[in-house]
């Protein structure tokens, strides 16, 4: 255990060498502020790191992350970076990233009890309710949950579009354009689901804000 932990240091200081190897002035750069394009909400998951699997730099994305990239409307962490990525530092893309094989999307296929979690897990369940008819007809359990993983990210795509920092921010300058994505841990491709949204009148009128 307490190894496990010196490596991790050590790997720190192996990381600032390489970095300042490359660039005498990495730090200093970075140190100046960031001024990132995109937001990133994806999974908790240790295998899906958000700069590494599109080739970005520190600097570049702005991350957040929870179980099974969820955007829940109850949820303060992930309004308050939400509201902080668009207001303060007005990236113009959001993307939700699920991942193929997520531990969420399987829990919330079952009917287990896992604790705390089963909570949120439930609003994976409610995802899975609407889509009953499509998902039962898959024989496949990996194909099904699959499909899920897919359907769970339009959802969370939808319910970002109807968050009034995204309303507002389209009222005021029409950005940022919000996307979904499904990553596949098996090959390291990313699926683009081809929901993007880009203003309020993608959406449903009931969601408007007033400008």
């Amino acid at each position: 255990m307490e190894a496990l932990y010196k490596k991790l240091l050590d790997g720190n200081r192996e990381w600032v060498a390489k970095k300042l190897a490359e660039d005498p002035d990495y730090f200093t750069k970075l140190a100046k502020g960031q001024s990132p394009p995109l937001l990133w909400i994806g999974c908790s998951d240790s295998r899906v790191p958000a700069n590494e699997i599109i080739n970005a730099q520190p600097g570049e994305v702005f991350v957040h992350r929870n179980i099974a990239n969820m955007v829940v409307h109850a949820d303060m962490n992930m309004l308050s970076v939400l509201d902080f990525a668009v207001q303060v530092l007005m990236v113009k893309h959001v993307i939700v990233c699920g991942h193929y094989r997520c531990g969420g999307i399987q829990a919330a296929l079952s009917n287990k009890q896992y604790g705390l979690i089963d909570n949120w897990l439930r609003n994976i369940k409610d995802v899975y309710r609407l889509h009953q008819q499509e998902l039962d007809s898959i024989k496949d359990e990996q194909a099904r949950a699959n499909r899920l993983t897919e359907l769970n990210v339009v959802k969370q795509v939808i319910n970002l579009c109807k968050t009034s920092t995204i309303q507002n921010a389209w009222n005021e300058r029409n950005y940022p354009h919000i996307h979904g994505w499904v990553y596949d841990i098996a090959n390291g491709i990313i699926k683009d689901l081809n929901v993007s949204i880009k203003s309020n009148t993608d959406m449903s009128s009931i969601y408007w804000f007033d400008k």
